[in-house]
């Protein structure tokens, strides 16, 4: 699974980093990005900023996904 944030639909509210904090991070500019690690997918984010999920997370990423009051969260199966 591959999940990356639309920051143009991002609401900053915060939710998928509540919920997934090792996949999701809200940065200075108040919108979230995903990472890997330590690595956090800001330049450029959107669909370029794409970042594996393991396999332990995945729920947890669908949950931030399904919660997501911007619907900013796309997840990509594969």
């Amino acid at each position: 699974m591959k999940v990356w944030i639309d920051q143009d639909l991002c609401t900053g509210d915060g939710l998928c980093e509540e919920i997934a904090p090792a996949v999701f991070t809200l940065l200075d500019d108040g919108l979230a990005y995903v990472k890997e690690g330590d690595h956090v997918h800001n330049a450029p984010g959107g669909s370029a900023g794409m970042a594996a999920v393991p396999g332990d997370l995945e729920d947890a990423v669908t949950e931030a996904a399904e919660e997501c009051p911007g619907e900013c969260i796309f997840i990509e199966q594969g």
